[in-house]
């Protein structure tokens, strides 16, 4: 049974002594207040949920009418027993219109009172637990709801993205596609006549081109999906950033392309990290770079070491970002409206800088952006250091901010 708290309220001494000890034998687990003044009682019930009170209507002062009808304001679920005189059957009706759950008539008889007791503590447990339910009803109804509105928001901003989705892929294979049919067909034609090699070499180049670019978007995709079905999976290994940095370099400025035009390696920075995928986001970086920045500009990476971690930076003197722009580029499918490629194409479909937040991210690490309009960009990958877990000995000068390498780069 649960344990119940009730209150007593009489001006009879002897009462207040009897029925307490009496309520504590035959009710199990009860808890007895008393009080010998309604103004007393009031203070109680303010303090205290009872479960039932019993009061004696004629008392100095306030009495016990006035009394149930404080409770009422206060408490109203709670059961209220009132004391009358025998034979007093006015007061008993005024007591039960004024919402009285019983009333006791005088001299108590002791098996009544406890049995009438025991019935008003029941329905006033009940009444609680029944409260709480419906509360708990409420509460997840409005949890189910707010589940429910979450859920409709996510399909209608899943809706709105795969129809801005369809709409940008749609538009940025049609040039590829054209220039690809364009070429075969050309191809076709050329086959067939005389001295035909070089229009064949030119066309074969344009439609290596296409399949690259169709190649980036592609793969810009296929990241985004493994990356929104928690699929995508780095595979780490220890390395050395300063390595990876200068022969990603060497490969991205071999050929025709950007030339490397200034080179300080320094000693080793040593990262647990996907090679590829790290790989990826600087190439990245590097590619904007590139896109928005004036033909001839330099383009600069550097990396350095400040603490535990390593911070490979790719600085531009291109266009630049406006400052209320510069979150808004890493989300899928932004482009900043109003900017120009000022060198190549403007392949790929928004995709690169969130593909390549979300690599940083999976690997406890992070990029910055500063930039200005007009002044370039740069952008910075943030990555931890590899710790050597059996090495207790930390070197306070290896710690302290260091450059371990620049490269500087025209196109």
């Amino acid at each position: 049974m649960n344990r119940s708290c009730v209150l007593i309220v009489d001006d009879d001494t002897a009462l207040l002594e009897a029925l307490p000890q009496a309520l504590n034998l035959r009710i199990e687990g009860v808890e007895v207040h008393i009080s010998d003044t309604a103004l007393e009682a009031l203070k109680l019930i303010r303090e205290h949920d009872y479960d039932a009170i019993v009061s004696d209507i004629k008392m100095p002062g306030m009495d016990g009418l006035a009394l149930l009808e404080k409770i009422k304001e206060l408490r109203p679920d709670v059961p209220t027993l009132l004391i009358t005189g025998h034979g007093e059957h006015d007061l008993a009706v005024r007591a039960l219109r004024g919402g009285a759950y019983d009333f006791i008539q005088k001299p108590i008889d002791r098996d009544y009172l406890v049995a009438a007791l025991q019935r008003a503590i029941q329905v006033h447990q009940l009444r609680s637990r029944v409260f709480e339910q419906q509360l708990a009803l409420a509460l997840h109804a409005k949890s189910l709801e707010r589940i429910v509105q979450k859920r409709t928001h996510e399909l209608v901003e899943a809706n709105a993205t795969k129809d801005k989705l369809l709409k940008i892929v749609s538009h940025e294979l049609k040039t590829p596609l054209t220039s690809l049919k364009g070429m075969t067909q050309l191809l076709l034609r050329q086959s067939k006549k005389i001295d035909s090699a070089e229009v064949v070499s030119m066309g074969l180049e344009d439609m290596e081109r296409s399949l690259r670019r169709i190649e980036v978007l592609v793969n810009d995709l296929l990241d985004t999906s493994l990356i929104e079905t928690n699929m995508f999976v780095l595979h780490r290994r220890r390395c050395d950033l300063v390595e990876l940095c200068r022969h990603l370099i060497d490969e991205y400025t071999a050929g025709t392309g950007p030339e490397l035009t200034f080179e300080i390696p320094g000693e080793p920075v040593e990262v647990e990290v996907d090679a590829d995928r790290i790989s990826q986001v600087i190439i990245n970086l590097l590619t904007n770079a590139r896109k928005y920045s004036p033909k001839g500009s330099p383009i600069t990476v550097t990396l350095q070491q400040v603490g535990y971690e390593a911070i490979v930076s790719v600085q531009d003197m291109g266009i630049g970002i406006p400052a209320d722009m510069q979150d808004s580029i890493f989300e899928q499918f932004f482009r900043v409206p109003g900017v120009e490629v000022q060198t190549g194409s403007h392949t790929g479909l928004g995709l690169g800088l969130y593909i390549s937040r979300k690599i940083a991210e999976r690997h406890g690490g992070h990029i910055d952006v500063e930039s200005a309009p007009e002044n370039g960009s740069t952008f910075s990958v943030v990555l931890p250091m590899y710790v050597d877990t059996t090495n207790d000995e930390v070197d306070a000068a290896q710690l302290a901010p260091h450059t371990q390498g620049v490269w500087t780069i025209a196109h």
